[in-house]
């Protein structure tokens, strides 16, 4: 396949620096239009509307709806010629097999793939204590991620990656940000030198937390954020979470969920029902 034109979306609103950052990196060489949110959407998953409001932006299109919603309004109305949807950068990391229903960065390429187009969702983790997601980033803070996405818009397709799987899940670390006047300085900082891009499968690890208050009050939390050092994260060389810990671009091969299980052994347990009840 070939890749010229581009439908870009994410889940942290179209005016989010993350997305700019990726539309100003594709944009160069490829035909970017953006079909986003008009607001923050995090961890909407694949929530979708019944009807939407759609204005018009600088990038493209402003949606008052969901990621999905605007893949589905994107794909089918506004860019029906799309040849590849790219979600992102999100601001902060979808890491982990569990992660992947409730991001909103994901479920976008997701539903693109429903759409038999292939999609690349990118997100760049954030690290710091657990009020990291207040931190204003820096377009230049996106350079790792940037730079990956693009590698893999100009390569993957030609390498035949979308004949086998529907989309890649990236994930990159915060690049080092350079203080400048948007000059040189700016560009340099955005374009750094390259860290290692390891192919990768989603950790398996869960351990989300509930916490009552006595109050009828229940906290939910994800201790993940607490381990994510190299020396405590509990997974192996080879997932996700890993790579990004370990200073690396992690790439993620996936396709569309709900596979068919033919061999679940329900066959037996079907043709039951109803006989001798």
């Amino acid at each position: 396949m070939s890749v010229e034109r581009i439908l870009l979306t994410n889940d942290d609103g179209i005016d989010a620096v993350g997305l700019r950052a990726v539309y100003d990196a594709l944009a160069v060489d490829y035909e970017v239009v953006a079909v986003g949110p008009t607001d923050d959407r995090s961890s909407v998953g694949r929530a979708i509307s019944a009807d939407v409001e759609v204005t018009e932006h600088e990038l493209g299109y402003a949606v008052d709806g969901t990621p999905v919603d605007c893949v589905v309004v994107g794909l089918d109305e506004l860019v029906p010629d799309a040849d590849l949807v790219v979600a992102g950068c999100n601001e902060g990391a979808n890491l982990g097999a569990y992660v992947l229903g409730r991001s909103g960065t994901v479920s976008a390429v997701v539903e693109g793939a429903f759409f038999g187009v292939p999609g690349v969702a990118v997100s760049m983790y954030v690290p710091g204590d657990e009020d990291w997601w207040k931190r204003d980033l820096r377009p230049a803070e996106f350079g790792h991620a940037t730079r990956a996405v693009r590698y893999l818009v100009d390569e993957a397709p030609a390498a035949g990656v979308f004949e086998r799987a529907d989309y890649l899940n990236v994930n990159a670390p915060t690049a080092d940000a350079v203080e400048g006047d948007g000059g040189a300085d700016a560009v340099e900082a955005a374009n750094p030198d390259p860290v290692p891009m390891r192919v990768t499968t989603p950790s398996e690890w869960y351990g989300m937390e509930a916490t009552a208050d006595g109050n009828g009050g229940v906290a939910i939390s994800d201790p993940i954020w607490g381990r994510m050092t190299s020396a405590n994260v509990p997974d192996p060389v080879g997932t996700d979470r890993r790579a990004i810990v370990d200073g690396e671009v992690s790439v993620s091969p996936l396709s569309v969920p709900h596979a068919a299980e033919p061999e679940a052994g329900l066959d037996e347990v079907a043709s039951r029902y109803g006989a001798g009840e």
